[in-house]
């Protein structure tokens, strides 16, 4: 399923321009795979995560109907999970989009690749899942191919999560918020600030927006459309990053993970994506694998869609993705 095809699926030829400056060069074409892997092991994962993110959904959707109070409702049958599909049907959708994004791109220029891997969490977690990846099992060619599969994954989740996220506000209510209540608010990418201005309306003073478990969804769609468009070493924002700079793109790598480490300052939602994008610095190196028309420009279309990169992580991005407030937090386990 995940290996390359022997059909023409797309061009195989150099970026246009290579041979006057250069050798003529075709990048060959990859070995036939004759492995057939087994699709049990994507099947599982799918299933657990559609079990995780469905127990979280039950989560998110009960405490939508308690809030602001937050008596929770019980849950007296299993048929009560079909309301955890809510959340876990919209969220895989965004995820599985963005996946199969860059999967159908690597078919295209003929690039093997495998399909989705979806990562599950314990339902202790809010999301219920780690997110989802494809594997790619051969170097790619050129930097017209690896832009290309780099922002086919953002654009086809974002174009899922916009869609989502409307339907998600406008089910989302506003609510008097108590000034003793403690816990954590999400931040407000624009869009969602945007959505919520048109749909909902103005908030007063002391309310707050609830999320239905769509928005939810939508939410944490945006969250993972920006962690991936972060300019970084081999993440979706690397890749087109690279296409667009070239090895100048490794000063840019060094400059991001200065900014997390800011970031990590002004908010500990940071920290851990922070260490985990130092441990891809320290075991892959901040260098970009290499194509062989590194020193070519790209063509103008695709620096225009590198620029709507930039307008969705722009969207997309909050500074501070998950805030608690532990002074109200502490002053309720006392009072407790």
């Amino acid at each position: 399923m995940g290996s390359a095809s022997s059909a023409p699926l797309g061009p195989a030829r150099p970026t246009p321009g290579y041979a006057a400056q250069h050798r003529d060069y075709v990048p060959p074409a990859p070995d036939p795979d004759v492995r057939r892997p087994s699709i049990v092991r994507h099947l599982l994962l799918f299933a657990a995560t559609v079990a995780t993110t469905t127990i979280v959904g039950v989560g998110h959707y009960y405490g939508f109907l308690a809030a602001p109070s937050g008596a929770f409702p019980p849950i007296v049958a299993w048929t009560q999970y079909l309301n955890g599909l809510w959340y876990s049907g919209a969220v895989l959708a965004i995820l599985g989009t963005h996946e199969m994004g860059h999967y159908f791109a690597c078919r295209y220029y003929r690039v093997d690749a495998s399909l989705p891997y979806f990562l599950p969490l314990p339902p202790i977690f809010p999301s219920g899942t780690l997110g989802a990846f494809i594997r790619i099992r051969q170097p790619i060619a050129d930097k017209r191919q690896l832009f290309d599969i780099g922002i086919a994954g953002p654009i086809a989740g974002f174009l899922v999560a916009l869609p989502v996220l409307f339907f998600g506000v406008g089910l989302s209510r506003i609510v008097t918020i108590p000034p003793e209540l403690a816990g954590e608010t999400m931040g407000e990418p624009l869009l969602l600030k945007g959505l919520v201005l048109v749909l909902l309306g103005h908030r007063p003073p002391g309310t707050d927006v609830v999320l239905h478990p769509v928005a939810f969804a939508g939410w944490f769609g945006m969250l993972a459309t920006a962690l991936n468009l972060f300019p970084f070493g081999q993440l979706d924002g690397g890749h087109i990053s690279y296409a667009v700079f070239g090895r100048r793109s490794t000063r840019i790598t060094y400059a991001t993970f200065f900014c997390l480490m800011a970031l990590s300052l002004f908010s500990l939602s940071w920290v851990v994506w922070t260490v985990l994008l130092g441990l891809m610095l320290y075991f892959f190196g901040p260098h970009h694998p290499r194509t062989y028309d590194e020193d070519m420009p790209l063509d103008t279309g695709r620096k225009w869609l590198a620029a709507f990169a930039v307008v969705m992580f722009v969207l997309c991005f909050t500074p501070v993705p998950v805030e608690a407030d532990w002074k109200a937090i502490f002053s309720s386990l006392r009072g407790a």
